[in-house]
């Protein structure tokens, strides 16, 4: 607990020092502060994925569609405001009259986060209904995510859809008519993440800790006796899968602001399987564990991609394989194990 408490105080610190002026010996970077918002909006998507994974039994390979969803709604808006009155940059390049009927009030910021939220939520409402009325459970439901996620790729990466193409959005200028780099604008978007992953947190124990949670728990441990005792599963997972989606979502919108891009690699199935691998590194079915694999994973993935980027996928394979070998538990269990 109070290791807890120190570090959302040192979160809550980083944007108030990216105020101080840059020569000032505390001030913190607007890449460091963009560094750590992008981890921060990570660690979200394991969160979420650990509510499925962890409490659920339901390994998705396909969150990474969620979280780019949410990201492409928010960047929607964003390129409206960057255009003006005129069309986005890259419609214009395409000579392109007019905007889509799906871009119709995305100029608006109350109806941008209405698709955040709506995008990724309905579409793991259509589809967790579906797999979860046929009972596709297991390593079918994760081959059958990750063919989602991959689809929703190669179609984003078409021109003719209107999202950009494999270039996606950039060129971001302004939200809320706040310059979108200037130092109160990036300190409120970190101060933003770090409130939604403190009330993803809170959720998720509240959750885990209610009745609805233990009954999650035992579908994962025992989906045929909970049957039998007369509960319906369907509702459980849909509700559960339904609600990571919506997180991934937010988590996506406050990714791509900070970032200032957002194309259609996130769709990449190695995203949703990095994903899989804060949370297996962590400690599945703990809600801290997977924050901590998101941290750390990301702070190797850093330093990786900057020293030795062609190594970094062999790097994040061999760290998988050790995991399972000799960290079923994760980093958690390890941490509980040495206490105990």
């Amino acid at each position: 607990m109070a290791v807890g408490v120190l570090v959302l105080a040192l979160l809550l610190a980083m944007p108030l020092l990216h105020l101080l002026p840059a020569e000032h010996a505390l001030h913190v970077t607007a890449y460091s502060l963009t560094l750590v918002g992008k981890i921060l909006c990570y660690a979200i998507v394991a969160l979420a994925l650990d509510l499925v994974w962890g409490y659920a039994g339901m390994l998705s390979l396909g969150h990474g569609l969620f979280f780019a969803l949410g990201g492409y709604a928010m960047g929607m808006y964003l390129m409206r405001e960057a255009a003006g009155d005129g069309l986005p940059a890259f419609m214009s390049f395409l000579a392109w009259n007019e905007l889509p009927w799906y871009w119709y009030g995305t100029s608006s910021f109350l109806w941008a986060m209405c698709l955040v939220v709506l995008a990724p939520g309905l579409l793991a409402l259509v589809f967790g209904f579906f797999a979860f009325r046929s009972r596709i459970k297991g390593v079918y439901f994760s081959i059958m995510t990750q063919a989602l996620t991959f689809a929703g790729m190669l179609l984003f990466f078409r021109n003719e859809t209107g999202f950009g193409g494999n270039n996606g959005f950039t060129g971001f200028t302004r939200i809320l008519g706040f310059d979108i780099t200037a130092q109160g604008t990036r300190a409120a978007l970190f101060f933003a993440t770090v409130l939604l992953l403190v009330a993803s947190l809170y959720l998720g124990f509240r959750l885990a800790r209610s009745k609805f949670g233990r009954v999650l728990t035992a579908l994962r441990d025992a989906e045929n006796r909970l049957m039998f005792c007369g509960y319906d599963p369907r509702g459980y997972k849909l509700f559960i899968w339904v609600l990571s989606a919506v997180l991934c979502g937010l988590a996506g919108a406050l990714y791509v602001p900070q970032v200032g891009i957002i194309n259609p690699s996130e769709m990449a199935p190695t995203q949703s399987i990095e994903a899989a691998v804060w949370v297996a590194l962590g400690g599945r079915g703990t809600l801290i564990g997977p924050l901590l694999g998101a941290g750390l994973v990301n702070g190797m993935k850093s330093w990786f991609t900057v020293a030795f980027p062609e190594y970094w996928l062999f790097a994040l394979g061999a760290l998988f394989i050790v995991v399972t070998l000799f960290l079923p538990r994760g980093v958690v269990g390890l941490l509980q194990r040495k206490s105990s």
